[in-house]
């Protein structure tokens, strides 16, 4: 997983960049998430649960990974090394013991540039898993804080077998008064985080063979 470890840094500044930009109202228009097309795609549920239905800042998209469904599995769900293949993940731990299961917690943390909204340098994540069917789906839900920010997000992860791999679907909704504010901003933030998170994993899995 060198390859992987080398862009990190790329990333993360890349990252870093678009996100100031973003909470700074400099984005130009709305993120395109597949969830307000007229054609969109049922909301993904694990085990009969979803996203948050009204929440304004939603987004959706997926992969193939070229890889067993047990290493990805175990790339997810590993979260206290997460740090060591996602760009943009600063610290993870678990706030349990054994495999992720349902009602199992984590705390997480992300970079966050200066923006008007916080003087903060990290955003805080805990999270809590609601639904989970082994190498199938994951449903998790909390808040992500920071001084004068406050993020309540429902996060959901599927996981298909398809011919030479996975089909990684991922779908995230946001809401919060500072996220509210803007709308398309917010969007765009949560579109960049969930492609990074989701090219990450595919590198990751793709890398270890």
């Amino acid at each position: 997983m060198s390859g992987i470890r080398s862009t990190r840094a790329v990333r993360t500044a890349l990252s870093a960049a678009a996100l100031a930009a973003a909470l700074l109202g400099t984005v130009a228009a709305p993120a395109q998430a597949a969830s307000h097309s007229p054609a969109a795609p049922a909301p993904l549920t694990c085990r009969g649960r979803g996203v948050d239905p009204a929440a304004q800042i939603r987004y959706r998209t997926e992969a193939v990974i070229h890889a067993p469904l047990s290493t990805v599995w175990r790339l997810q769900t590993d979260v206290a090394r997460w740090p060591s293949w996602q760009a943009t993940v600063a610290s993870a731990e678990r706030l349990d013991d054994g495999p992720l299961r349902a009602g199992s917690a984590f705390h997480w943390t992300t970079p966050l540039p200066p923006n008007p909204a916080t003087t903060a340098t990290s955003l805080d994540i805990t999270s809590t898993v609601q639904q989970l069917k082994p190498g199938s789906c994951i449903r998790w839900t909390g808040p992500a804080e920071a001084e004068g920010l406050h993020i309540d997000g429902v996060h959901v992860w599927t996981f298909t077998p398809v011919p030479g791999g996975v089909l990684v679907r991922t779908e995230e909704t946001h809401r919060g008064p500072q996220v509210d504010a803007d709308v398309p901003a917010a969007t765009a933030i949560l579109r960049q985080g969930l492609d990074g998170w989701l090219h990450d994993l595919k590198a990751a899995a793709e890398d270890c063979g």
